[in-house]
C-alpha cells in the first residue's frame, strides 16, 4: 500500500487496525497529520474524548498520537461529511458597499431585504459583460 492519504491513515485506525508505522516506510510517520486526523474523529461521540486528550498533548510525537488511537478507538465504520464555513452569496457586495468586516456584513444581511440587496449590487455594477 502506498500513498500515505488521509484515507489509508482513517482507516487503520477506524476499521483494520493494521499500524501502518510499523512498516519498513518511514514516510508513514512523516506525512501523518495530527491536526487532520483529530479534526475527522472529532464529529463522533465515542472518540471526541480521546481526540481532546491528543489536543491538550499536541507536543507528543505523531507516532505516539497515531498508537493511541489506533489501540483506544473501537473498530467501527465512521463516517462524516467534512466541515465547512457557511457560504453567503452576497457577503462580498455587503463588504464592499458598507466597508464592513465580515461579522459585521454577515449581520447586515439577516437585517436586509431582497430589493435592498438587489440596490446594492445595481450600485456595485461596474459595467462589462455579464
Amino acid at each position: 500500500m502506498s500513498g500515505y492519504e488521509l484515507k489509508h491513515y482513517l482507516k487503520s485506525i477506524n476499521e483494520t487496525k493494521e499500524n501502518l508505522m510499523e512498516s519498513d516506510d518511514p514516510m508513514w510517520e512523516k506525512k501523518y497529520s495530527p491536526y487532520i486526523i483529530n479534526k475527522c474523529l472529532a464529529p463522533f461521540n465515542d472518540t471526541i474524548m480521546l481526540v481532546n486528550e491528543m489536543n491538550i498533548r499536541h507536543h507528543l510525537p505523531s507516532k505516539l498520537q497515531y498508537d493511541f488511537f489506533l489501540n483506544t478507538i473501537r473498530s467501527k465504520k465512521r463516517y462524516a461529511p467534512w466541515v465547512k464555513g457557511d457560504k453567503l452569496k452576497d457577503l462580498e457586495y455587503v463588504k464592499e458597499y458598507f466597508g464592513y468586516s465580515n461579522e459585521k456584513a454577515k449581520a447586515a444581511l439577516r437585517i436586509l431585504d431582497n430589493d435592498q440587496i438587489k440596490t446594492i449590487k445595481d450600485s456595485l455594477n461596474k459595467g462589462g459583460r455579464q
